[in-house]
């Protein structure tokens, strides 16, 4: 299989909030189970439909219990059963916040060897 990402991806163990940016509606915000995270996006699931394309306004909790604001665009989506397996991709993020994630993998990385 060929890897098409373009940064490497850390598995986080945190939830994100999101609400969907393009709609009049207040929205409803939704807790995801983030899969793995990288400088360029987010892998998650969740038990709500989202739409690929929509752009949605989320809140990120790291490691560190700091929280990353963001927004994400949904790139991929697949469906097991009850559950959605989301690919999205970071929309504007701050080049600060990118190095937080940054950070992460490299301390991630080096307690695995």
């Amino acid at each position: 299989m060929v890897e098409k990402r373009h940064s490497v991806r850390s598995e986080l163990t945190a939830t994100l909030m999101v609400k969907r940016l393009d709609s009049d509606e207040n929205g409803e915000e939704v807790t995801i189970d983030i899969t793995d995270v990288s400088k360029g996006g987010v892998g998650f699931t969740c038990n709500k439909a989202l739409q690929i394309g929509a752009v949605y306004e989320s809140f990120l909790e790291i490691w560190t219990k700091e929280v990353i604001h963001a927004f994400i665009e949904i790139i991929r989506i697949e469906k097991h059963g009850d559950t959605y397996f989301y690919g999205s991709s970071f929309v504007g993020l701050p080049e600060m916040e990118a190095q937080r994630i940054a950070t992460y993998q490299t301390v991630s990385n080096m307690n695995q060897t």
